[in-house]
């Protein structure tokens, strides 16, 4: 197939992209203009601006199948939250309608159905929008809503490294005790090329898990233990401390510290694997190997 990625520069864009390109599809880059040039077979997308179908049909010429793969974690002037996951991806799937797109996959997240942090609601009201043309038989979809997505060349997965190698572990308790099941960025690759094959009639929303939950305290002891060191000795941050350190991360964009990566990291992030694995084929990559098998590659 000719499959359109936008975001095919981000961490799980990159990973998808290669994934559907090892199986034998063509990938149409859809890359931001600061990465114009950075990839072959592109189109520099706005997700600030394109937020009408006229905007989108263009870059739908001869394309069989569009994955959504842009997120954001905090809203800034040139890639606002709402327009970036909610306005542009609406926009998008009408466009995919209209054109006739066999098969569109959308990469949203786990636990945006009842969260009410910014990226949950806008994750939501796009993920709504699809499901609604679908239901009118507009087009054929599949959600993926993966929990934390671990791999070499994530933000969010350096961090946990990072915290990793540290003898001493200061979290805010709520984050401490969250329940997570954190998915290997290579399996969620996997589920997107079989969504492209045998199961490309298979709509509706999946959960992407890995084989187990674990404590967020426990799923970074395990890293720890991993790269092969001693346990850490670890304390929950009291919570005064939490909320300014939270207020003054809400004051610094470039870092992802912040009100709202507390609170999705504060809630438990956890569901059924069974979909996810019938999807792939196999197990889901255990939270006790990530290190070897979605790090050290």
């Amino acid at each position: 197939m000719k499959v359109l990625v936008c975001g095919a520069k981000g961490f799980i864009g990159e990973n998808i992209s290669r994934a559907l390109k090892q199986a034998g599809h063509e990938v149409i880059a859809g890359i931001s203009a600061r990465h114009a040039g950075a990839l072959p077979n592109s189109v520099v997308v706005d997700y600030a601006k394109d937020t009408t179908p006229q905007a989108w049909l263009p870059r739908l010429d001869n394309v069989d199948a569009v994955i959504n793969a842009v997120g954001v974690l905090r809203t800034s002037r040139n890639r606002p939250i709402d327009a970036v996951h909610q306005h542009a991806p609406i926009a998008l799937w009408d466009a995919c309608a209209l054109a006739n797109i066999k098969k569109v996959i959308q990469i949203s997240a786990l636990g945006s159905e009842t969260s009410e942090t910014q990226y949950a609601r806008t994750k939501r009201a796009a993920d709504h929008y699809l499901m609604g043309l679908a239901d009118s038989g507009k087009i054929n979809h599949t959600i993926l809503r993966p929990s934390i997505v671990f791999g070499k060349g994530g933000a969010s997965s350096g961090l946990f490294m990072n915290l990793a190698r540290l003898p001493l572990l200061l979290l805010p308790k709520p984050v401490l005790h969250a329940r997570v099941q954190p998915v290997s960025v290579l399996n969620l690759a996997e589920a997107v090329v079989a969504l492209l094959g045998p199961a490309l009639v298979q709509q509706g929303i999946i959960s992407c898990t890995g084989a187990e939950p674990v404590l967020m305290s426990d799923f970074i002891a395990s890293l720890r233990q991993q790269c092969g060191k001693n346990p850490a000795r670890v304390l929950p941050l009291p919570d005064s401390l939490s909320i300014l350190s939270a207020r003054l991360g809400d004051l610094a964009p470039g870092i992802p510290w912040c009100t709202e990566t507390m609170t999705m990291l504060a809630t438990n992030n956890e569901d059924s694997c069974a979909d996810f694995e019938a999807l792939i084929g196999h197990t889901p990559v255990h939270y006790g190997e990530l290190v070897s098998k979605a790090w050290n590659i």
